[in-house]
């Protein structure tokens, strides 16, 4: 009946059924109701009906008698009711006792440093500049001398390290000197509307900005201006707007005696690159201002957009113009004077800008011999904007002039007005294919596109090269104009050859004698926490000794960006 209880009742009278077993001699052999049991040493083998415990259990009993006579502990397993040898023992016989040694309680303790929360906004260990702690906590240079200085790797080329501040000590100064947060914002504000009217006011304060500059003195020296148009393109732009100028005074005044509708193109013709090459000049000369904090990169895009203003005046001034007097030329032609005196200006023209052809044209070959590039090449990827500009001008005037020379001509022969109004409409056409030219040319230049794949697989080569690298990916070379070149690239660093080189400068004696007093997960802590920020430092290091490298081989690469991926 306790079978059939326990049958009912679940695992509590299951309990107190081995406990009534228990107590039992072990040659009881009569079985309960619905169960199937056998003794085995204090052993109870039973099986409850699936529909109550559909698993199997498994129930180990140890005994202090037992253990003290060498036994093992006795078994109490349940079994599937398919299982027939097992229900068919013999309890009473003692060859089919079935021991089994104790297993022993293996606890394994894992030591885990606790996790520390940073939180959203965690900038104690920042480290400041002395000129953002004096801009932003409105410091004085006096305020930071009792402050921990910490000398750290300077990301400039031209210092190694500089000292920093750590941010808790500048905020813990600064409310010391203002006293609350709040009078430091207002403190702020107030420099920032000062900083604001004085930029309202600087017209006035020009005196007072020189002497601010002759004080802190420049920190790199700026090209001087007339220097820059005595060679190079300059010079070219220079000589281009002389002789330019003086040909439209002339074919102005040849117009005004003849009439002719070619010498009015021609004219206006050498206006507009008198007006092109003097907005190149304008160009070259904001090009060579430092870099400021507004424009970082500095601004040698200015010779793109005034090559580029350049090419719409052509189009609108030139061209426009010529097609505009060409078209009215056929429509109502008007009888012509005597071309003498054109001939002779347009002769003059010829020469003159002739002269100005072969100093660009030599220019360009020049620059094109020192970057390794052909002729060709180095003008439809717009090297030099402004010599390209002149070049492509003059080379449209000389054709210009000769077919505006051969439609005069032919009108003089025949007598008839419209061979002209036609070379008109020619030297027209011509200036828009040269204003396209160099409209499309500069646009691209302007956009950034990539350097030639020959100088990008040479620079990838490099790094790779190199044994603190693993991987490149990603490389992105863009042309920034004027042959300055921008790399960037996410560079897969090998940690093993860092770590080398960071063990490589240190004492190995005194690094093991540090190991030997790791005893704790905090002196582990500790110890990581020293080691790893030099090896970051040595990282750092890396990666700016790659990017000096990349510039002393490449005088193109001006910046340089390698990501750690």
């Amino acid at each position: 009946m306790a079978g059939v209880s326990a049958r009912s009742r679940g695992w509590s009278s299951l309990c107190r059924l081995y406990l009534r077993v228990h107590v039992v001699a072990p040659s009881c052999g009569r079985a309960c109701h619905g169960w199937q049991h056998s003794v085995k040493n204090r052993g109870l083998l039973c099986l409850m009906p699936s529909s109550r415990l559909p698993v199997q259990a498994q129930i180990r009993l140890y005994s202090s008698n037992e253990l003290k006579e060498g036994g093992g502990p006795s078994e109490a397993s349940a079994t599937s009711p398919t299982d027939k040898s097992t229900a068919g023992l013999d309890p009473g016989k003692s060859d089919q006792k079935s021991t089994l040694p104790p297993d022993p309680i293996q606890v394994k303790v894992k030591a885990v440093l606790k996790k520390r929360e940073y939180g959203s906004k965690y900038m104690k260990n920042n480290f400041v500049t002395g000129i953002r702690a004096m801009n932003e906590f409105c410091l004085k240079p006096s305020d930071l001398e009792s402050l921990r200085k910490i000398r750290r790797r300077s990301p400039h080329d031209d210092s190694e390290s500089f000292t920093v501040f750590l941010r808790s000590d500048v905020e813990s100064k600064a409310l010391e000197v203002w006293g609350s947060p709040e009078a430091i914002f207002r403190e702020r504000k107030l420099r920032k509307e000062e900083e604001i009217a004085y930029k309202e006011n600087l017209f006035r304060n020009q005196k007072l900005l020189k002497e601010y500059k002759e004080f802190l003195g420049n920190t790199k020296p700026r090209l001087s201006t007339a220097s820059m148009f005595l060679k190079g393109p300059g010079k070219v732009v220079m000589v281009a707007i002389c002789i330019n100028g003086l040909n439209f005074f002339f074919k102005l005044l040849a117009w005004v005696y003849t009439g002719s509708a070619s010498m009015f193109s021609e004219a206006i013709h050498s206006l507009a690159d008198t007006c092109n090459q003097a907005l190149l000049a304008l160009g070259i000369s904001q090009s060579a201002r430092t870099p400021d904090p507004g424009h970082p990169y500095g601004f040698t895009n200015m010779r793109y957009i005034a090559s580029l203003i350049s090419g719409v005046g052509i189009f609108m001034m030139g061209a426009g113009l010529s097609w505009y007097h060409g078209i009215m030329g056929l429509l109502h032609p008007q009888p012509i004077e005597s071309l003498l005196w054109a001939y002779c200006i347009l002769a003059g023209s010829l020469v003159s800008e002739g002269a100005t052809l072969l100093v660009a044209v030599n220019e360009i070959r020049k620059s094109a011999r020192v970057k390794g590039m052909s002729f060709y090449d180095y003008v439809i990827q717009s090297k030099d904007p402004s010599t390209n500009v002149v070049l492509m001008e003059d080379a449209a005037a000389v054709l210009g002039v000769i077919m505006a020379a051969s439609c005069m001509g032919l009108t003089s022969l025949t007598g008839n007005p419209y061979y002209d109004s036609v070379g008109s409409l020619g030297v027209g056409t011509l200036l828009g294919a040269v204003s396209a030219f160099l409209i499309y040319t500069n646009t691209e230049a302007l956009i950034g596109r990539s350097i030639q794949p020959e100088q990008v697989q040479r620079l990838t080569e490099l790094l790779e090269s190199d044994p603190v690298v693993r991987a490149i990916h990603d490389v992105k070379a863009t042309d920034m104009g004027m042959s300055k070149v921008r790399f960037k690239a996410e560079v897969d660093f090998d940690g093993r050859v860092v770590t080398r080189s960071y063990l490589e400068k240190q004492d190995i004696d005194q690094v093991l004698h540090e190991i030997r007093q790791v005893k704790t997960p905090e002196d582990l802590e500790s110890f990581m926490l020293k080691h790893g920020e030099y090896i970051i430092d040595t990282l750092g290091a890396e990666v700016d000794r790659l990017e000096k490298e990349l510039k002393q081989r490449n005088p193109d690469v001006r910046h340089v960006d390698l990501e750690i991926l």
